[in-house]
């Protein structure tokens, strides 16, 4: 168990510094690669009810699908971590004006405040068709390297006990991102799929 943190935590180090040195225009050309490669994703295409990240400066840019989300009239859901915990809830927001208003957490990330109540939370109603997954690094087999809190694996485990089942994973990634190999254990949920830019 401890080889196994051990070496996430030499991987997370590698995989940041890889990403230290992609400029923010390439990171912004990607982004948009990316992007434009889910608007076509069937299975985004088809979805109604989306859970998306609002990213740091070292993860794909969302605004892009963000935007379209509200213009695809999709139901748009974004996470409220517990800093204190690894509990994680994805509650729904209405316009991207809806989320400029919400707060600041102590990682630079907007979410909804702490006692905002007011807000639909997924599986308290409809559940999710579709989770677009942050991370720091995945593989071609489809594991995925988290910030090792656990947010996501927990959520996808609650997700399976709605009735709706757990909604279909997608990781959004830069190329720079991509590993040989994620040293996984158990307790890790790989995705469904990771979008990235091919190499041609």
């Amino acid at each position: 168990m401890a080889a196994l943190r051990a070496a996430k935590q030499a991987l997370r180090k590698e995989v940041k510094r890889r990403v230290a040195t992609v400029t923010d225009d390439e990171k912004r050309r990607q982004s948009l690669v990316v992007s434009q490669k889910l608007f076509s994703h069937p299975k985004y295409m088809s979805s109604q009810r989306i859970a998306v990240f609002l990213s740091m400066k070292d993860e794909l840019n969302t605004q892009e699908i963000i935007k379209d989300m509200f213009k695809c009239g999709k139901s748009c859901f974004i996470p409220r971590y517990e800093s204190t915990s690894s509990h994680m809830d994805m509650l729904k927001v209405n316009s991207l004006q809806d989320i400029e208003t919400l707060p600041l957490t102590s990682w630079n990330i907007r979410q909804p405040a702490k006692d905002d109540n007011s807000r639909e939370e997924a599986l308290a109603s409809g559940g999710l068709d579709l989770i677009l997954m942050p991370g720091l690094g995945f593989d071609r087999a489809r594991n995925r390297l988290g910030r090792g809190k656990g947010f996501y694996d927990n959520y996808l485990e609650r997700c399976k006990k709605h009735p709706k089942g757990k909604p279909y994973t997608i990781a959004l990634a830069f190329k720079e991102q991509l590993c040989e190999k994620v040293p996984v254990d158990n307790h890790d949920v790989p995705i469904d799929e990771v979008l990235y830019e091919d190499e041609k």
